[in-house]
């Protein structure tokens, strides 16, 4: 199987490089006419896909709102995700989960071994609790030919408290980024990605040399502008997924009027 990385590059090269969330969450399934049990979950989760499938190069269906459903939502998840690999696309499964030793490993093998209904290609991860810590995951993804996207600089306000305090060598967002940069150099792939959030102003953070994908949450509901984006990441520009959820989705379940609005998030 070719690398995360390539199959990331033919894929965006093809559609653009949108990536539309997947998340069901209760008032989404209400405007949509449907209940809030799993099987509601799965017509809208699932129908997401069936409409874009075609034309969208990345999804990111969010554990949580599958998870909140128990076994009969995970279950659901596990069909989304083997619905964006029929389709063509590429998943990002957005767990956010981060731990260490023995446990890390299991997640990483959850999310990330090969046979586990609930791998995508890519997943998220948490490093505060250590950007080493995550190392098991770093080694499965790239074993498996697979990424991660690790939560530098996020699109919540409250993120700064933690990501712009000062570590050893500047900041905490910064430590990180240099880290997964590091990481990607070392072991000459570049499976490692970064979350950085499209509501700043200014990322406060330096990703001009990053050499890994960008996921960049936060665009339209959230306030950030897929337009701004070039000028907010400059010279990183070419290796950002901007990630549109709520504000496509809204126009479902008809298939042509959530088509219709991903072509409002595309740059001309």
């Amino acid at each position: 199987m070719s690398t995360y990385r390539q199959r990331l590059k033919e894929v965006t090269a093809q559609r653009g490089n949108l990536c539309v969330g997947i998340d069901p969450h209760a008032s989404l399934l209400s405007s949509w006419g449907l209940p809030l049990t799993a099987s509601g979950l799965e017509r809208c989760a699932r129908g997401i896909v069936e409409a874009l499938g075609d034309v969208v190069a990345v999804f990111k269906p969010q554990a949580a709102f599958f998870e909140q459903y128990g076994s009969a939502g995970v279950a659901v998840l596990e069909k989304v995700i083997a619905d964006i690999r029929a389709a063509g696309a590429l998943s990002i499964v957005d767990a956010k989960r981060g731990d260490i030793g023995s446990t890390m490993e299991a997640y990483a093998q959850a999310y990330l071994g090969e046979g586990s209904p609930l791998a995508g290609d890519a997943v998220t991860l948490s490093p505060y609790l250590g950007f080493g810590s995550l190392m098991p995951a770093y080694e499965c993804a790239i074993a498996n030919d697979r990424g991660v996207y690790v939560l530098a600089r996020t699109s919540n306000p409250e993120g700064g408290q933690v990501q712009l305090a000062l570590g050893r060598e500047g900041s905490v967002v910064q430590e990180i980024i240099d880290a997964a940069r590091q990481l990607n150099t070392s072991a000459r792939t570049r499976a490692i990605g970064l979350v950085v959030g499209g509501t700043h102003a200014s990322l406060a953070c330096d990703v001009s040399d990053f050499n890994g994908s960008i996921l960049v949450p936060g665009i339209g509901t959230q306030g950030g502008r897929i337009e701004d984006l070039p000028a907010l990441f400059g010279a990183a520009w070419s290796n950002v997924l901007p990630m549109v959820g709520r504000s496509i989705l809204k126009a479902g379940p008809d298939a042509s009027a959530l088509r219709a609005k991903v072509d409002t998030f595309t740059l001309s």
